[in-house]
């Protein structure tokens, strides 16, 4: 996936006005409209100046273009080369669906999904917003309420892109998993002309834990016992998420062996709970 940077090819400054932006595309457009233009690269620099525009005209693509540059930018990477967005690069970041058909590899990369085209109806409705959140894995065992910040983009009186904070307080639900994507509904953008809003779609991470290893329900702990109790067998007690259990380590275990406590990952499935904005 090529980084494209989308200022240079519309050759404006990163803190450009929309009015600059705007003209600048209807300058180079014109100059590389491909009934125009003789260069033989013409076709495809039109085509580029047509998806950098797209992207920069709109302040929330803009703000989620310029938020995963930084970490490109960051990591060192070259124009030209591969790169993918890092895993929470979108971390606390709201952003809602675009006509991603019509852009390139890297953009489709960038808002992670190809929204389908709705008609006037469902465009009245408010946007889907989406965001991650990490969690506690002792959340998954018993449930939490957790309150969240996301970044909401918007354009100053001087064409520019500024970030509002949204908090919002929500339940996490006993048993979710990570990936899993809970749906809070009417906590997306607000609907027009008395529609309703849209939802707000979170995806579940857990933060790194010391002592465990999560996959998908199963929770993997390394438990170190002394040489006789492995050799005789012992009671010993396990560290768990839920709190600590009692273990019979049968003797001659060896290095490596894996013991089961049946029951005793991640819950079963949950329903998502109410949200309230703080």
């Amino acid at each position: 996936m090529e980084f494209k940077d989308y200022y240079e090819i519309l050759g404006v400054p990163r803190d450009a006005s929309a009015d600059d932006i705007k003209r600048a595309y209807r300058k180079l457009a014109r100059k590389y409209h491909p009934d125009v233009s003789k260069l033989a690269d013409a076709d495809t620099r039109f085509k580029d100046l047509g998806e950098a525009y797209e992207v920069l005209k709109d302040a929330e693509k803009r703000a989620a273009y310029d938020t995963l540059g930084q970490r490109w930018r960051a990591a060192g990477a070259r124009p030209g080369e591969d790169v993918r967005p890092p895993p929470d690069w979108d971390s606390g970041f709201e952003f809602r669906g675009s006509e991603a058909e019509s852009l390139g590899d890297f953009f489709d990369a960038l808002f992670g999904h190809r929204a389908r085209r709705a008609g006037s109806a469902a465009r009245a409705r408010g946007e889907d917003h989406h965001a991650k959140v990490e969690v506690e894995l002792e959340d998954a065992y018993r449930g939490a309420r957790t309150t969240i910040s996301l970044r909401l983009p918007a354009i100053d009186a001087h064409g520019r892109v500024t970030f509002a904070e949204r908090r919002l307080e929500v339940d996490i639900p006993r048993g979710v998993r990570p990936g899993q994507h809970l749906r809070f509904a009417g906590q997306g953008g607000p609907g027009r002309d008395g529609a309703p809003a849209g939802d707000l779609f979170l995806e579940i991470a857990f933060r790194p834990h010391p002592l465990y290893r999560v996959e998908n329900r199963d929770v993997t702990l390394t438990l170190p016992v002394a040489p006789w109790e492995a050799a005789l067998g012992a009671e010993v007690i396990v560290p768990a998420p839920d709190g600590p259990l009692q273990l019979a380590v049968p003797a001659g275990s060896r290095h490596g062996r894996k013991l089961r406590l049946k029951g005793k990952g991640i819950p079963g499935k949950p329903l998502a709970r109410a949200s309230r904005s703080v």
